[in-house]
Order: structure tokens, then C-alpha cells, then sequence
């Protein structure tokens, strides 16, 4: 399965940061926030990446990722010349999916939790329909909606309701099998002129293949879009690092628990990052301490 991590925009929730910075550059905590959305595509066992954004963020990107190596990934890039709505991933990036399966995790998304490697992988390992990830929210006016039946299957997915049927949101994250970019060719501009990820999902919900994960309250799942939202992110980073001694949403170590890398490799990362307490932690891994 391949991956794209979506990190175009403007950002304007983010005014005046993202006037001089992409969004998905600026920090949560002690990491770039794109770092964040590819350790999750990385946890689901994904290695060939692709990276759209805008053709002015575009070189900050490559300067951040270059070809991935350094992560044991395969890292290309793409241009999204104007925001026209998330599935226009897809169509931006059909040659080079060339008809296998491929996930899009939002560059802006946040999830983290108990024994997720293990739904991402299950999500990745699904032949045929199309899995996305569900979140209780208080404000789910705000999302895409996914209501259930009787019997707990999804029913029915509207974005952005005014009157929710249910308080469970759609996540910025979804895996689907290799149709999806012939599918993504059949959605219509919604009214406010995108091609709406939750049109797509739909395609799949009628069809019956659509599956929906609900993340239980061990996970968090957070999108960093505005300024309230982005303090929270670091906050939750900074306090599950601080407490714990666990790394979160860090690709040099993903890529070493996954066997991407190895000890060697990962200490020399963790050296090029100087005297900084990431550096430190991923050092102590290298070394065996935490291993």
C-alpha cells in the first residue's frame, strides 16, 4: 500500500503563522506537525510516500524529507496548484499511485493511542472497500458524520450537519483499496466548489465496504487548524513525552521499531540533532536503553 500525506491550504485559520510558513511546517511541540501524520502512515507499514502541497511550500518539504531515506522510505512529491477539497489527492497523485491501494492521512491530524499500529495495519491489509477512523467529538458540526444502525454499522456519513445524528467525526485519515482513484474521478464539486472526501467515502459506504474504526478513549485525535488547537497538540505532546518517556508522533523512531533503520543509522540521526532532549531520547534508544 502506498501513502499520501496531504499538506496543501493556506491556512488561514492559522493567520498571520501560515502568511510566512505552511501549516503542516509549523511545530507541535518538538516536531515539524507533518512528522505527526507520517509516523501514522509509517505504524501502518507504509514506505512509499507521496507529499502534496502548494508549489511555494513544496521545496520547504523536500528540504525537510528529501527522498526519505534517512526514514527507509520511498518520499515523491506533487503539486496541488489550488485547494479544490481532499480527494483531489487522488487525482493529483493517480500516476503515481498507478492503481495500487493507497491511504491519506491529512497533514494537519494528530492520532495517537493504544495498540494503533495494530488498526493501522488491519487497515492497510484490507483488499477490497475502504476503512476510515471515527472520534467522539463535542462539536461534530464541524466534521464529516458517521451515524450507525441498530446493529452498530454505518448508516449514513453527511458532512459538516446541522443537526449530527450521531457525535462521531470522520478523522483525517483513510485507507482504500486500488479503485480509489478511478472513483475519486466520479465526484461533483460540492456547493462550496470541492471535491469532498466524505462524496468518496459515501461511493463506498453504498456499496457496502465501507468500514468505520471507532477509536476508543485510549486514542487522542487531534487537529492542529487553528491556534487553540495547535497549543493543544504541543501540550498533549509535551505531556506524554515528559511523563512517560515515550516518543510520540517521531519518525526516527518509527523507522527503527518498524525496521526501517537500524541502531547504527538511528544514532547518527540522533547525533545530526545536537544537544536537543529528542536528540538525547533517541540516542538512548539507539544504545539499547530503551529498546
Amino acid at each position: 500500500m502506498k501513502g499520501i500525506l496531504l499538506a496543501g491550504g493556506s491556512g488561514t485559520r492559522l493567520h498571520p503563522m501560515t502568511l510566512v510558513a505552511s501549516k503542516q511546517l509549523l511545530p507541535i511541540y518538538d516536531k515539524p506537525m507533518i512528522y505527526y501524520p507520517l509516523s501514522t502512515l509509517m505504524l501502518a507499514g507504509i514506505r512509499d510516500l507521496l507529499v502534496i502541497s502548494t508549489p511555494e511550500d513544496l521545496p520547504q518539504f523536500r528540504r525537510l524529507l528529501a527522498d526519505g531515506s534517512r526514514f527507509g522510505l520511498n518520499v515523491a512529491y506533487a503539486e496541488q496548484p489550488r485547494p479544490e477539497g481532499i480527494a483531489q489527492a487522488f487525482l493529483i497523485g493517480r500516476d503515481w499511485i498507478a492503481g495500487d491501494p493507497c491511504a491519506l492521512a491529512l497533514g494537519d491530524n494528530l492520532i495517537h493511542g493504544d495498540h494503533l499500529s495494530a488498526l493501522l495495519q488491519d487497515a492497510a491489509g484490507r483488499q477490497r472497500g475502504a476503512t476510515v477512523f471515527a472520534y467522539q467529538v463535542r462539536d461534530p458540526e464541524r466534521y464529516g458524520v458517521v451515524s450507525f444502525d441498530a446493529d452498530g454499522w454505518a448508516a449514513e456519513i453527511v458532512e459538516k450537519p446541522a443537526a449530527p445524528r450521531s457525535n462521531w467525526a470522520v478523522t483525517g485519515l483513510y485507507f482504500y483499496d486500488s479503485r480509489v482513484s478511478d472513483l475519486a474521478r466520479e465526484i461533483r464539486p460540492s456547493a462550496r466548489g470541492e471535491l469532498e472526501i466524505t462524496d468518496l467515502n459515501r461511493l463506498y459506504l453504498d456499496e457496502g465496504t465501507l468500514h468505520v474504526e471507532r477509536l476508543s478513549r485510549g486514542c487522542a485525535w487531534l487537529d492542529a487548524g487553528t491556534p487553540d488547537s495547535l497549543l493543544q497538540s504541543a501540550t498533549f505532546v509535551q505531556t506524554v513525552q515528559s511523563r512517560t518517556g515515550m516518543l510520540v508522533g517521531c519518525p526516527e523512531e518509527v523507522a527503527f521499531r518498524m525496521g526501517y533503520i537500524d541502531a547504527a543509522q538511528l544514532a547518527a540521526h540522533a547525533r545530526g540533532l545536537g544537544k536537543t532532549e529528542l536528540g538525547r531520547v533517541l540516542l538512548e534508544l539507539a544504545e539499547g536503553e530503551h529498546a
